[in-house]
């Protein structure tokens, strides 16, 4: 079960995760917390006032057709409402996840967590990957629900306790991507890197924090294809949509996590340093 905020955010870190498991076998579950009410819509034929008003439609649409591409089983939706960008209006929306109540939000959560009954429960890091308010909320409820899931004094009628073996955080290693961007800048292509005030650091975590690598390039076709579904949100020209062919096969061939918890043992490598490249090591073992 991996927890995401928006629609389209399931494809980026997750996309070729979500197809692997579940090609294997591996019951998926996508939980999207907001309907991405507060979204650009990057087609300027498509930038309409109507369409802007009826948004959340169109990006549930985006969202069901990602899903079916993926493979993911089972799609819940929180219900919340897009909070923005960090101090913009929409944080202060009253129906906006930034401004909802932490504990009825975990209790959402965790009535899903004993629904489904995941082993693997993801969200994102402590900086919800960029700093976004409602990738923030999810690292917050996610944490709080892998807690307290499996206790069964904790949120009473929210089904029979569940307790999930590990938690994750879905990310970025720092020093690929900068490696990426660099051998395009040698190609005499424009990067991030040219603009002085660009901070890699805003969305990526330090390689030495990665545990857990998953090889997803059987499955780049379909994590390409999901992303096109998000016709609104997703820009030919973005950053990580011009790294050429070669480059994006590794860049994004490999998705990658932090292991924040786990309740099961793991078995450590030669050097001491856990790498894992199967979520489910330790509890295909039990």
């Amino acid at each position: 079960m991996i927890v995401h905020a928006h629609p389209d955010d399931e494809c980026f870190l997750t996309g070729g995760t979500f197809a692997h498991y579940s090609a294997a076998g591996v019951t998926t579950v996508l939980v999207t917390a907001t309907g991405g009410e507060e979204g650009e819509i990057v087609v300027p034929e498509l930038a309409t006032p109507e369409n802007f008003a009826r948004l959340r439609e169109l990006r549930d649409a985006e969202l069901a057709a990602a899903v079916q591409v993926l493979g993911i089983h089972h799609l819940e939706r929180l219900g919340y409402r897009d909070s923005g960008m960090v101090d913009t209006p929409a944080n202060s929306h009253p129906e906006s996840l930034h401004m909802a109540d932490r504990e009825a939000a975990t209790r959402r959560v965790v009535a899903l967590v004993r629904q489904y009954q995941p082993h693997v429960l993801i969200s994102y890091d402590e900086q919800g990957g960029y700093g976004h308010p409602d990738h923030i909320a999810c690292h917050q409820i996610t944490v709080a629900a892998f807690a307290a899931a499996g206790d069964p004094q904790q949120y009473p009628g929210t089904g029979a306790a569940w307790e999930p073996s590990k938690l994750y955080y879905a990310t970025l290693p720092r020093n690929q991507i900068y490696q990426t961007w660099q051998q395009m800048r040698e190609r005499g292509m424009e990067t991030p890197l040219d603009n002085p005030e660009f901070d890699l650091s805003r969305f990526t975590q330090p390689d030495e924090r990665m545990t857990t690598c998953i090889d997803v390039r059987a499955y780049l076709p379909q994590k390409w294809a999901s992303l096109d579904c998000h016709v609104t949100q997703i820009k030919k020209d973005s950053p990580f949509m011009i790294i050429p062919d070669d480059l994006a096969q590794n860049l994004f061939g490999y998705e990658y996590f932090i292991l924040a918890q786990t309740r099961v043992a793991l078995p450590p490598r030669a050097d001491g340093q856990l790498y894992e490249d199967d979520l489910f090591v330790g509890i295909n073992e039990q």
